[in-house]
């Protein structure tokens, strides 16, 4: 019998507790999950390794059998108002869209908001394009996560690397530091 866990969803070679893969996880990912204050939250993430060049989420799963409900995107937005920018990141699942013109600009009492620029997220974040994940973002800011992914069973999130995703329960989303359950953040 194997002491290795099973995953929830989707078919994978590899899962491993993400405590286990700090070594396959961006820095602050890593950082993040060991110091998380939700204990309890950080212990049931898994760690699945996963080929890079597959990270784009309908390829992803497609390839790995994940149903788009289960799994979650996180995008860094830039909010304007009166000449300040403030980035905050957003999550939902993947067969929804992040309401930034309405629903993340009024949460943020933004003038105008948009998605940042790629080379901004991957500089702010420490964290690879198309891996950025809600775990491990600079502490300041907003972390606005869709009601309908903190509901969900399983989500499955980016790593901060290409390689591989996170799969934790829906719920812990919610437990991350600076995070806001947002009904109607997408739809």
């Amino acid at each position: 019998m194997s002491d290795r866990p099973a995953s929830p969803l989707g078919t994978f070679d590899s899962v491993q507790r993400a405590l286990d893969a700090a070594e396959m996880l961006a820095a602050p990912t890593a950082d993040a999950l060991k110091n998380w204050a939700a204990s309890d939250s950080a212990e049931a993430a898994l760690f699945v390794d996963t080929d890079p060049e597959k990270a784009d989420t309908a390829v992803f799963c497609e390839t790995y059998g994940v149903p788009l409900e289960a799994s979650a995107n996180c995008v860094i937005v830039a909010a304007k108002r009166g000449g300040e920018t403030t980035l905050a990141a957003c999550v939902a699942l993947a067969h929804t869209r992040i309401d930034v013109n309405r629903a993340v600009r009024k949460h943020l009492g933004a003038r105008k908001a948009s998605f940042a620029p790629t080379e901004t997220a991957v500089e702010e974040t420490g964290m690879e394009y198309g891996g950025v994940t809600p775990l491990g973002l600079p502490p300041e800011w907003p972390l606005l996560i869709d009601e309908e992914a903190v509901r969900a069973p399983y989500v499955l999130v980016g790593s901060g690397r290409r390689r591989g995703k996170l799969i934790l329960p829906g719920s812990a989303l919610a437990r991350l530091p600076g995070a806001e359950a947002v009904p109607g953040l997408a739809g």
